[in-house]
This record gives structure tokens, sequence and C-alpha cells, in this order.
């Protein structure tokens, strides 16, 4: 470690044991913000981190309603000359169910074998945890950081950030900045450290196809009228080719092309396609032909169904056409795909492929746009340069398939630049049964963010 924060060192060595048992108590607050009876939670971990920010001695705390979830904003800002850097993470969590296949009770942790087992305690307690304790280092043995900071800990992010951005909009002076730091992601396969520099987009629809007013029988009406579930699987057939792209007109027109260094750096990260498959339970890959499966995986926008549903489905035997086939639907965006415009297209195409005898409808449900971060911004090269300190290991570069819609309103409401920065390991079953987070990540995490704010304060941001 470097002899410039011997003294901070120190202190974080003497507070583990503190520190963790405060990080345990925070897991206990089942905070699930999709659920209405866990309102009250999702409200007591909001306080519950207002107040830690208040210890931690960073100012104008506020826990900020919304018209769902508050957000919890702090801040420090008596950097002068600095830069300014906003921070966010959430505070809720997904739901825990199944219940029975969790070792034990989801929201009453136990720490062993290096790690801490909770709900949430990956994805995000761990990496607001971490953030609020480098900030409260800093404070308690320098008494004073050497940036500014502003703090956006959101309720609502497992729930679809629904109020977010009318808040990021109506607070739009206050957050003012020259850097957004995101910290919802995490490390490569081996836990490698890693920064995340693009994430996808997403656009989420429901296809109904409807038939006639009732289920029919399929003796005297089978032959002589349209099925709605074969019309439903028709039109999802023909939303792809046979080489794995999107059959949907138009659907690429907006889509930026990988670079050779993108491809050059993906092509570098340490993945076994062996060891890919066998953790999946398939025996063979399959996607848009052209590109390799990381580059399917995070960089090429895809069109997927996630749930279908008609008809007759219990025990037995019910022979009918059913009334109704219905599908859920989503594509994941790359830069510079609209979510709005990818859904018109999907609509038109879904409408094209539907015969005469049913009615079809697609309803758009949510979208998000994706983000991408540049590998040489100034903070990217910072924030590589501290984690290659802490961690000891040169960091790699990652796409993430999924979504955090945030980081495009940070970009596109508070036009700030944004890194994408956390520290959970890739094998914490994040939204599922057993959720765990690696002890050592999280310290060095707090170590980690301890030094950015440093390299922060003398790198030009913009």
């Amino acid at each position: 470690m470097a002899s410039g924060f011997a003294d901070i060192e120190q202190h974080l060595d003497a507070t583990s044991g503190a520190r963790l048992a405060d990080y345990v108590e925070f897991l206990r607050i089942p905070s699930v913000s999709t659920l209405p009876e866990r309102a009250a939670d999702c409200r007591r971990a909001a306080g519950f981190l207002a107040d830690r920010l208040r210890q931690a001695g960073l100012e104008h705390v506020e826990v900020s309603e919304t018209e769902g979830h508050p957000v919890v904003y702090a801040d420090w800002l008596h950097a002068d000359g600095a830069p300014t850097v906003l921070v966010y993470g959430h505070y809720d969590v997904q739901p825990a169910e199944p219940l029975e296949l969790w070792e034990k009770p989801p929201f009453d942790p136990r720490v062993e074998n290096g790690r801490v087992y909770a709900r949430g305690a990956a994805d995000d307690k761990s990496n607001v945890h971490v953030h609020v304790q480098a900030a409260a280092a800093w404070l308690r043995i320098r008494g004073a950081l050497p940036l500014n900071l502003k703090y956006v800990f959101e309720g609502e992010e497992e729930s679809g950030s629904e109020h977010l951005d009318r808040w990021l909009a109506d607070n739009r002076e206050r957050l003012a900045a020259d850097l957004a730091v995101v910290s919802d992601t995490g490390f490569f396969e081996g836990n490698l450290p890693a920064i995340t520099v693009g994430l996808r987009g997403i656009m989420y629809a429901q296809l109904d196809v409807s038939g006639p007013t009732v289920d029919l029988h399929s003796g005297g009406y089978g032959g002589a009228v349209r099925n709605p579930a074969t019309v439903l699987a028709e039109i999802i057939a023909g939303l792809h080719d046979a080489d794995g792209r999107v059959a949907v007109p138009g659907f690429y027109d907006d889509v930026r092309p990988l670079s050779q260094r993108d491809r050059d750096e993906l092509a570098r990260l340490p993945f076994d396609e062996a060891d890919y498959l066998a953790s999946i339970g398939v025996d063979t890959l399959w996607g848009e032909t052209g590109y390799t499966t990381l580059e399917r995986r995070g960089a090429r926008p895809t069109l997927e169904v996630n749930g279908i549903w008609g008809g007759f489905q219990g025990e037995g035997a019910k022979t009918i056409i059913p009334a109704h086939a219905h599908a859920k639907i989503s594509c994941r965006l790359v830069p510079d795909q609209d979510p709005e415009r990818v859904f018109g297209l999907v609509r038109d195409r879904i409408a094209a492929l539907a015969p005469a005898g049913v009615r079809v409808e697609t309803r758009y449900i949510h979208g998000g746009r994706p983000s991408l971060t540049p590998i040489d911004h100034p903070a990217t090269r910072a924030a590589a340069a501290c984690l290659r300190e802490v961690f000891g290991t040169e960091p790699v570069y990652i796409r993430e398939g999924g979504s955090v819609p945030v980081t495009a309103s940070f970009e596109s409401t508070l036009g700030l630049p944004v890194v994408l920065l956390g520290f959970t390991p890739p094998d914490d079953h994040a939204h599922a049964p057993n959720e765990s987070m690696r002890l050592d990540n999280y310290e060095a995490g707090i170590r980690t963010i301890v030094r950015y704010w440093d390299a922060l304060a003398s790198t030009r941001l913009r």
C-alpha cells in the first residue's frame, strides 16, 4: 500500500470489526422496493443511511421525498478549486424468494469463510457502505476530503427507478458536478478487478394476441379459426433470422459499430467458453454470427422472449383453442439506440407478421438508454491506477449485458461522464438465493475509493 495513506490504512485496520457490524446491521433491513408491504422498511433503510452519512461528517444530509421510496442525498463541498463528483448507489434490494433455497434467512446475515451472506450483501448495499466508510475515513483522519462530493442513493433501482429521472430533473442545479461515479457493478470472472465501460440499455414490451371472445372447443372449431397461441409462436419465430440477427427492419440502423480497440479489450479477457457452458447447463452457444460470445453478451443488441403464456396449463388434458396468448419481450440496446424508437420498430414488425383472424397489441412497459464511457477518459484511467495499486492486478475493461438506466440519465439529464466502479465478485449470486459479498473485496473497495478521491482531486475531468 502507498505510504501516502498510511494513517488512513491504520485507522481502517483498527476499525474493521465495528465497520463489519454496521454493514451487517444495514443488511438486516428488508428494503425490498417492489413489495408495498416493505415500504416502511425501505424508509428505515433510507434513515439508517442518512444517519451514517451524518456520522461520517457529510453535510446537507436529506431523506428526499419522491412519489415512491425516498432518495438519500448528502454532500461535502469545501475543496475549493477541486472537481466535484456525484456518487450513486441504491439501498433497495430484490425480493428474497424462493426462501426455501436460502441456507439461512435472507435478512439474518451470516459471516463465514470470508463472506457475508444476506439479500443485498452484494447488490448494492456493499458498494453503498464502501462509499460511506471511505468518506468517513478521510474526514476522521484528515479532517477534509480532497475533492467535492455529492451522494445520491436511491430506493427504487430494483423496481425500475420509476421516480428517479423526475427527481434528477427537479434537482439539476444542486447536482451539478464534473463526473458521476456509479457503484452498482462488480468484477470479472476469477474475481479480476474490472471497470465497466459499457452498459446496455433496455426496451421492455408485452405482446398480446387475441382471437375468439372465449376459449373454443378444439374439436368443434379446430381448423376453422386462427389459434392465438400458434400465431404468437409464429410471430416470435419471425423476430430472428437463421444467423441469430434480429429480423426487425431498421433495428441495427443506429447501432454504433465496435471499434478495433473495443474488440481487442474484450478479446483479452480470460473467458473460458467451456466453463461458461458448464456453468449454465447447455451444450452449445448461439447468437449473432460474426461476433464472439463476449461481444454478443455485452456489446451487441438483442431481442429476447422473457415469458410466454396462454391456454390450458394444468394437469391432464383440456382440448381448447385459447382466446388469448401473451409474451413478454425485451431488447438490450447499445449506443446509439433509443428505446422508444426500437419499440416502434418492433411493434411495426409484429404488426406486419400478424395474420388476419386475430387482434395483436404490443404495449411498451419501460425503457432505459445504454451508457458508454471511453477507456481513455482521465477518470477511467485514474480508477484503473487505484485498482491496480490496491488489488495488485491490472484491471480489465468490461461491457455488461445488463442495464443500469441511471447511467444514461446522468449523461442526458445532468450532462456528466460516468465511471462504473463497483467491487462485487462475479459469484455473488445477486438476485438469487444465498447472495454474498467477499469481505476482502469490501475492505479493498474502501481503500480503492480512498485513493480514487485523491487521484481525481488533481485530474482534469472536463
